[in-house]
């Protein structure tokens, strides 16, 4: 009997074992597979960027001699990049400080657009009969440019600050409206007869269902939000003028100095990839 019980332990140990060894390996495939995606999206990245640095040299050799090289571009990006938060008056602040007014602009515009659309898509979402008073406004509205609302702005509030942050505030809560009450509209018959039978109060039914089901749309409309506010923000600084990455756009040009609009086009483009990566992982999160 005693034989018995130490061969049932030998035999349970040597399962254990070769469970933890099939666990490793299947750990050690997972990390092969995530190593040899991560290399290929590098390689990729690379070859794109190479491409693009190829074409670009190309173009200022022939049709356009007045453009930068990728090379002094690269070198005035180092220029910029080496003291990025200078300050030496009203005119003349480093990239980093304008960057940081931008970002500022943008995330309160998007901030109170997030609390104007939010709960306007819950409402448009549930009720069909909003949709069909407010849904021509929406779509007549939604498609006007975003400089047409700054002169509306300073007629309101009469400084160019807060003329800024009305404008991408009214560009960008479109998406989050639109992306809210799609996804709180398309809520399946199914989830709402859960609800019904088991007797959900208000509050259970939007935090344990409607809530859930709708949050990776609302996270879309973020994405998108964020994305129309950033590319509004330039354009609205170089109307106001003053600070900003906008600000700093135009200035450089009006100085002929190329280079560093395509260091702050650069920045631009890496700063929008972060927020909408950020967001990414974000949704991510959410869906899995």
């Amino acid at each position: 009997m005693k034989a018995n019980q130490d061969g049932e332990i030998s035999g349970a140990t040597t399962q254990t074992v070769l469970r933890r060894k099939l666990f490793a390996l299947v750990d050690m495939k997972k990390t092969a597979v995530a190593l040899t995606t991560a290399a290929r999206a590098v390689i990729f990245a690379t070859v794109g960027i190479v491409s693009l640095c190829a074409i670009w040299q190309i173009i200022c050799a022939t049709v356009a001699p007045d453009l930068p090289t990728p090379a002094v571009a690269l070198s005035g990006f180092a220029t910029i990049m080496a003291d990025p938060f200078y300050d030496n008056g009203p005119n003349e602040k480093g990239i980093g400080l304008q960057l940081a007014y931008s970002l500022r602009r943008v995330f309160i515009g998007f901030f109170i657009g997030s609390l104007i659309a939010v709960p306007l898509g819950f409402m448009f979402g549930l009720s069909a009969t909003c949709r069909a008073i407010f849904n021509p406004i929406i779509q007549i509205l939604r498609p006007v440019s975003p400089m047409a609302w700054f002169p509306i702005g300073l007629a309101i509030l009469k400084v160019s600050e807060p003329a800024i942050i009305f404008v991408i505030t009214i560009t960008s809560l479109w998406p989050t409206l639109i992306n809210t009450a799609t996804g709180v509209s398309s809520l399946p018959q199914d989830y709402r007869n859960v609800a019904r039978v088991f007797a959900f109060s208000r509050a259970t039914y939007f935090t344990k269902i409607l809530l859930p089901y709708s949050l990776p749309h609302i996270i879309t409309g973020f994405r998108l939000s964020l994305g129309v506010g950033w590319m509004v923000i330039v354009a609205g600084e170089m109307l106001a003028g003053g600070t900003g990455i906008g600000f700093f756009v135009w200035d450089s040009w009006n100085s002929l100095n190329l280079s560093r609009v395509i260091s702050a086009i650069i920045l631009i483009g890496l700063i929008g990839y972060a927020i909408d990566a950020a967001l990414m992982r974000l949704y991510k999160h959410v869906t899995r």
